[in-house]
């Protein structure tokens, strides 16, 4: 078993929609402090630099050479962080997709594209056909964006690639956090990983949201949640089967 320790922020972030730049200078704030306090990586929620805003992902998608995504991997190599934040991603030939850009400590900067649409996405956005991993500190992380975690095949492709943890970037609203929060304990549960949420506080794309960033252990046991709507990290330490979570709030 590993036993080495992974540290995971779990961003809780104002998100203005359409507002790029402000966006940044969040997720700037919040990794600079990710960082400070010794996490290996910061997930940030689905769509966090451009807000969950349908019609204008033609107009907000980025191209691999997006000024914002090369100062976003600049900031996780000064930083020596990764970093997982969420963006409509050009494709060719097709329309956008709901992506994650994850920005490597070395350099590196990789994508993942939403796979499972949620109902009307399709009508400005492109679905993913592959899935993701990443190896940090020993550990093989899959990355799930919102949707991916209701269809059951993707998380059973996770734990197929042995996936030792299940991130999960995500829009959830008060209504359903609830019901969501059920699934994605059963999910860790059956595939014996633990699950970790990343979620909005602010309203976008005319949705409310409801916070509360959690983790929940390898058998489906809820092990530590923010409980706020705040700006906050949720900071999570994994060594081997022992979880635990802390609240650090994030100065305005």
């Amino acid at each position: 078993m590993n036993t080495n320790n992974l540290s995971v922020a779990l961003a809780q972030i104002p998100v203005i929609d359409g507002d790029v730049e402000a966006n940044f200078r969040q997720h700037i704030r919040a990794a600079k402090t990710a960082a400070e306090q010794g996490a290996d990586l910061v997930l940030f929620p689905e769509l966090s630099l451009t807000g969950y805003v349908l019609p204008m992902a033609a107009e907000l998608c980025f191209d691999a050479k997006h000024s914002i995504l090369r100062d976003l991997s600049e900031l996780a190599v000064t930083q020596q962080i990764t970093i997982v934040a969420g963006c409509f991603l050009k494709q060719a030939k097709k329309k956008p997709s709901i992506s994650a850009v994850i920005c490597k400590p070395t350099g590196e900067l990789d994508y993942y594209a939403k796979q499972y649409l949620h109902s009307g996405e399709n009508e400005y956005c492109s679905a993913g056909q592959h899935n993701y991993t990443l190896r940090l500190k020993g550990y093989k992380l899959a990355l799930a964006i919102c949707a991916d975690f209701t269809q059951p095949i993707h998380s059973s492709e996770a734990a197929e690639d042995e996936a030792d943890v299940y991130l999960v970037s995500a829009l959830v609203s008060p209504n359903g956090y609830e019901a969501d929060a059920e699934l994605l304990a059963r999910i860790a549960k059956k595939h014996r990983f633990p699950v970790l949420l990343a979620n909005h506080i602010s309203e976008t794309g005319g949705w409310q949201t409801a916070g509360n960033n959690a983790v929940w252990s390898g058998k489906g046991n809820l092990r530590f949640a923010t409980e706020t709507t705040d700006p906050v990290l949720g900071m999570v330490e994994i060594t081997g089967n022992r979880i635990s979570g802390h609240l650090y709030p994030l100065e305005s």
